[in-house]
């Protein structure tokens, strides 16, 4: 048993990984601020037994008493509509609350997963994108607030390795899709399942041709956990390998939803990426792990869910 702080553990990930390590039987003690994250996500564990919540924001500094054996820093936005209307608090948290937490787990003698992301790959030259590609990014571009605080978060993680030893992880996270993630976030599976179900017009930026890989939620935190027990300190790609135009996604969902709804097509946002799929090779190598929910069945689940709520 351990003792586990995921900071951002009320949001769409950082809820499910609380649920996974309860399972385990590891204590939690979640950190949230609330500005994405939701009481809803995590409701169901108050009072479970080595569960605790704790309303904070990571910028400002983290003390938590007692031992702690690991460190799992998820709190940021991490939609483009929510980045891009807090550019500031995104910069913070990826700076200022990566330092604080790397503080906590290097006072706490404690292991410590830094949860990254494809964006550091920006608009990629390389495809797929592999760990040892440096990225094509805008650094200031609107996007840029999100990718550099992410860039700049792996650059300190792994100056802390180096400079003070501590046992550092570091996960980019591509698309990951799946109940708990909010009506309104501004990602397009759950922008299209919202507008299926409600009769709306599904809307797709660009022509539709663009690229994304979708995991399953499921998926994710298997793989999250599988490398917070590994021994590896340089990034690993987490995500689904394969690739699925953005019309070829619409056409799922409205397929799963029944939906009669129409798409409308929109001028591409600024630096949007035209390609976007991970090289999973180190993950299959080093975790044994790979996903293996189908985005059909994942879509299918991820409906059952929004019908639930809206």
């Amino acid at each position: 048993m351990a003792r586990v702080v995921v900071t951002g553990g009320a949001g769409f990930l950082g809820s499910h990984l609380a649920d996974a390590l309860l399972a385990r039987g590891d204590q939690v003690v979640a950190i949230d601020n609330l500005i994405t994250g939701d009481r809803a996500n995590i409701e169901h564990l108050f009072g479970t037994p080595g569960f605790t919540f704790v309303e904070h924001d990571v910028s400002n500094f983290i003390w938590v008493a007692g031992e702690v054996d690991a460190v799992l820093h998820f709190a940021s936005p991490a939609s483009p509509t929510d980045y891009l209307e807090m550019p500031i608090q995104t910069l913070k948290v990826g700076s200022l609350g990566t330092h604080n937490t790397l503080g906590l787990a290097k006072a706490k003698e404690a292991t410590y997963l830094i949860a990254s992301t494809s964006e550091v790959y920006g608009d990629p030259q390389v495809h797929p994108q592999t760990e040892d590609y440096w990225g094509n990014v805008n650094p200031i571009g609107p996007r840029g607030v999100y990718d550099e605080a992410k860039r700049f978060a792996e650059a300190i993680t792994m100056a802390y390795h180096r400079s003070h030893r501590l046992d550092t992880r570091i996960v980019r996270i591509f698309n990951t899709y799946g109940p708990r993630m909010r009506p309104d976030d501004g990602r397009v599976i759950s922008n299209f399942v919202v507008q299926a179900l409600k009769g709306e017009p599904l809307t797709v930026y660009g022509d539709g041709s663009q690229t994304r890989s979708f995991c399953f939620v499921d998926d994710e935190i298997r793989g999250l956990i599988a490398l917070l027990d590994s021994g590896e300190h340089e990034p690993v790609n987490l995500g689904s390998p394969n690739e699925f135009t953005i019309l070829e996604l619409a056409e799922i969902v409205l397929d799963v939803t029944g939906s009669s709804s129409m798409i409308e097509r929109h001028p591409l946002p600024t630096d949007d990426p035209t390609q976007r799929k991970p090289d999973i090779t180190r993950a299959r190598k080093i975790l044994g792990w790979e996903p293996q929910v189908e985005l059909r069945t994942g879509i299918e689940k991820t409906v059952g869910y929004f019908r639930s709520i809206i």
